[in-house]
């Protein structure tokens, strides 16, 4: 090798090394006050599902690929060109999970807690899936999952849509959500739809869209879903899934109905709302918002009765939904304010305050239950040290020096007000206890 190969490999190693490594396309970094608004959101849902009587759930993040394309369904977006597939060391295909309802009715099922029960679950993490990402859809996505087995009247389908409503509420965005409801009838009356909507869109394939042209012959009802101008007006003369339902679906749906006027909860029957898994039966519901834009589905859902015979159960009713948290943080990020991160400031000076800061503060996390406290490690200035204890927002600063470590006592300062007093470390902890209680 030449001494200019050596030189232009030198400084080819020199540029990758200065490359920036970045996020993965449509992963999303959450900030500590990001995480904070998504903390709250979890909070707040987690209370709710449980004064309902649900019980959280922890699924896999990796499952079988044959569990999605079994559950989920061959045709559908998810499944044919939205998971993350691979190959394990043993050559068996597995998925990142795309959504939560079939990895929750493989583990009920596996475990024995569906046949002749009724049951209440919940489970929260990332779900992950090949979209083309933009604000508000992102490749992997938080998401809060509900799932109900073994109730098959409307009434459980009510319960859910009103807790839902109640999450809306503590949340404080009640006022920009809306629902909608359809009801997708039983597998047989879907079957009748589906061979009366293709023979109606045949005669214009070619004026529909791409996506939709393919659907046709994969999974035609998705194509009551599309958002293309063209083909929704194509779409206005088109059979109607009502027209089909059998009358038990019907009845149930009705009874859903009358439940909701009676709660005063408003919602609007669109009967263009199927559903992008093929799981789904009877009732379904979007809860949408206008302030997102076009990722308006904040919540979605519906019934899925036969879901828990396809993997090898015996006849077990389901109804569930999925809150994107990710959408959810987007509406609340506007007014949302940060907590602090301190609630007590230590600044020290020199090295034997500073490990005295740090015992300090051990003691007082025994003794100050629930208070944060932020020792600073880093030295410099006290000026400079006491700018850090202002942005971590605490509502006192601890100062000790080296007349501080002799003398047994710590300068208390307000950081509201500046005054500061000298305090023994004896009455220390109930001066704290003082300050910290006051608004």
């Amino acid at each position: 090798m030449n001494e200019r190969s050596v030189r232009f490999g030198t400084l080819a190693a020199n540029r990758n090394q200065r490359l920036k490594i970045q996020a993965v396309r449509g992963m999303q970094d959450l900030l500590p006050g990001q995480k904070q608004i998504f903390r709250t959101i979890e909070d707040t849902l987690r209370e709710i599902l449980a004064s309902y009587g649900y019980e959280e759930l922890g699924l896999p993040v990796i499952e079988s690929t044959h569990l999605f394309s079994r559950l989920v369904g061959e045709a559908t977006d998810i499944v044919e060109k939205e998971m993350y597939s691979f190959d394990d060391r043993s050559g068996e295909s597995l998925t990142l999970r795309p959504e939560g309802t079939a990895g929750c009715v493989r583990m009920a099922q596996e475990h024995g807690l569906l046949f002749n029960q009724t049951q209440r679950f919940f489970y929260a993490g990332p779900m992950f899936r090949y979209e083309r990402p933009q604000k508000g859809r992102y490749r992997q996505f938080e998401q809060i999952g509900v799932e109900c087995f073994g109730m098959e009247g409307a009434s459980i389908d009510a319960e859910l849509l009103l807790m839902t409503h109640r999450m809306w509420q503590a949340l404080g965005v009640e006022g920009e959500m809306s629902l909608e409801l359809n009801s997708l009838g039983s597998g047989e009356s879907r079957a009748a739809y589906r061979e009366a909507l293709v023979s109606y869109l045949s005669g214009m394939r070619d004026d529909l869209d791409e996506d939709s042209q393919r659907r046709l012959q994969t999974n035609p009802l998705r194509i009551l879903d599309s958002k293309v101008p063209g083909t929704r007006a194509l779409l206005a003369d088109a059979p109607m899934l009502s027209d089909y339902l059998d009358e038990a679906s019907r009845e149930h749906f009705d009874e859903l109905r009358r439940t909701l006027d009676r709660a005063q909860l408003p919602y609007r029957v669109n009967p263009y709302i199927v559903r992008g898994l093929d799981y789904y039966n009877r009732t379904v519901f979007e809860w949408v918002t206008g302030s997102l834009g076009a990722q308006g589905t904040v919540c979605g859902g519906g019934r899925y009765d036969g879901l828990v015979e396809q993997i090898g159960g015996r006849p077990t009713p389901g109804v569930g939904f999925a809150i994107g948290l990710d959408r959810l943080a987007m509406m609340l990020e506007p007014g949302f304010e940060s907590s602090a991160s301190a609630d007590v400031y230590i600044a020290s000076m020199g090295d034997p305050a500073r490990h005295h800061a740090l015992l300090l503060a051990e003691n007082m996390r025994d003794r100050l239950t629930g208070a944060r406290i932020v020792v600073h490690c880093a030295g410099g200035k006290l000026k400079s040290q006491l700018k850090k204890a202002d942005v971590s927002g605490a509502k006192v600063a601890l100062i000790i020096g080296e007349d501080e470590v002799t003398s047994g006592a710590v300068t208390v300062k307000r950081l509201d007000t500046g005054e500061q007093e000298s305090v023994t470390e004896t009455d220390l902890f109930a001066r704290l206890s003082t300050i910290l209680s006051k608004e």
